[in-house]
């Protein structure tokens, strides 16, 4: 048996019973599968939305999608990894997540832990990475190397994703980045992450790139999408190209016709939720952000450390994620043996 913190019903975080510590037997592997021994994880917004809004099909259910740890087992089929390596991963939100002793995943979604940094600061950082390599990759469809000339708009420049982003456009293409940050703190956080130039999303965002004189060919837009939209749909160059992460209610994409833009949304879920044929890029992708990591390339993006995974400790991790002030990722260590 196993340690494990779920929720059994949907709501608010102040509920008294909205996470709940229990047992429940040690997975086995299937044949691409890795049983890791979970000893960091960090806290994402997805998790804080599944919790508020989503009932759990069978009660409680594990949450977490991003950890660090030690392979303990592996599947009659993996190739890439063997016991005792130590790997970091964002998971599959169809399965049982990481808040739990050990856990189940598919090696071709998994990378090797950077060496440079401790469990819990490496499991900062894959969901994030994956999700803004996409987007910069897949969505908007750049190659390394490419944008020298071309501006990047980061719109929640401070947050989990927009942290990474920054680093990676910055590292991987000739883009100018700008990120938004409103506070004194979010300001200089995006500017350690490396940002050129920052604006207010606390004022229209198409009057701020006019007094910086840009005009972006892309933008990531990673919250208040539906807030922005118009502004965005301004400011942006004709053929230029928006991709986004959030679930804004209503969008006027109409709007989006007379420049051309081109338009999409990130999931990084969507290559292990259904098995696509290019599945393991994900592997791939965080071996190299690993690299870039332990070469000092990338930084962490933890910012917050609430110590060992509790019930306590990790409904003070959703708390601080659903206040709106958190800046760049949150983490715990794993149970203690």
């Amino acid at each position: 048996m196993m340690q494990a913190i779920g929720y059994a019903k949907a709501g608010p975080i102040s509920a008294e019973d909205a996470l709940t510590r229990f047992e429940t037997e040690v997975p086995e592997p299937g044949p691409r599968d890795l049983l890791v021994e979970i000893q960091g994880v960090s806290v994402n917004p997805v998790d804080v939305k599944l919790r508020a809004g989503v009932e759990p099909e069978g009660a409680p259910r594990i949450l977490g999608f991003d950890a660090a740890g030690t392979v303990r087992k592996v599947g009659a089929e993996v190739r890439h990894f063997k016991p005792g390596d130590t790997v970091f991963h964002a998971g599959d939100i169809t399965r049982p997540g990481t808040n739990a002793a050990f856990q189940l995943v598919d090696e071709r979604i998994a990378g090797r832990k950077p060496d440079s940094l401790g469990f819990a600061d490496a499991a900062a950082m894959p969901l994030t990475s994956i999700t803004a390599w996409e987007i910069l990759f897949d969505s908007l469809g750049l190659r390394e190397g490419e944008g020298e000339g071309e501006s990047l708009l980061v719109v929640g420049g401070a947050g989990g994703v927009g942290s990474i982003l920054i680093q990676l456009a910055k590292k991987l293409t000739g883009l100018q980045v700008i990120a938004t940050a409103s506070r004194p703190d979010t300001r200089a956080w995006v500017e350690k992450m490396g940002a050129d130039q920052v604006v207010n999303h606390r004022n229209p965002l198409d009057r701020e790139m006019k007094a910086l004189g840009i005009t972006p060919r892309y933008v990531a837009s990673l919250t208040h999408t539906d807030r922005h939209f118009g502004a965005i749909v301004e400011l942006i160059k004709p053929r230029g190209h928006i991709a986004l992460i959030d679930d804004p209610g209503e969008l006027d994409i109409a709007s989006i016709k007379l420049k051309a833009l081109s338009f999409s949304w990130e999931f990084m879920f969507t290559r292990s939720m259904f098995q696509t044929g290019d599945i393991e890029v994900q592997h791939r992708l965080l071996n190299r952000v690993a690299a870039m990591l332990d070469e000092g390339t990338l930084i962490s993006t933890k910012n917050k450390h609430l110590g060992e995974m509790s019930v306590d400790s990790l409904r003070a991790a959703h708390e601080f994620q659903e206040s709106g002030s958190a800046i760049g990722k949150t983490v715990l260590d794993g149970f203690q043996s």
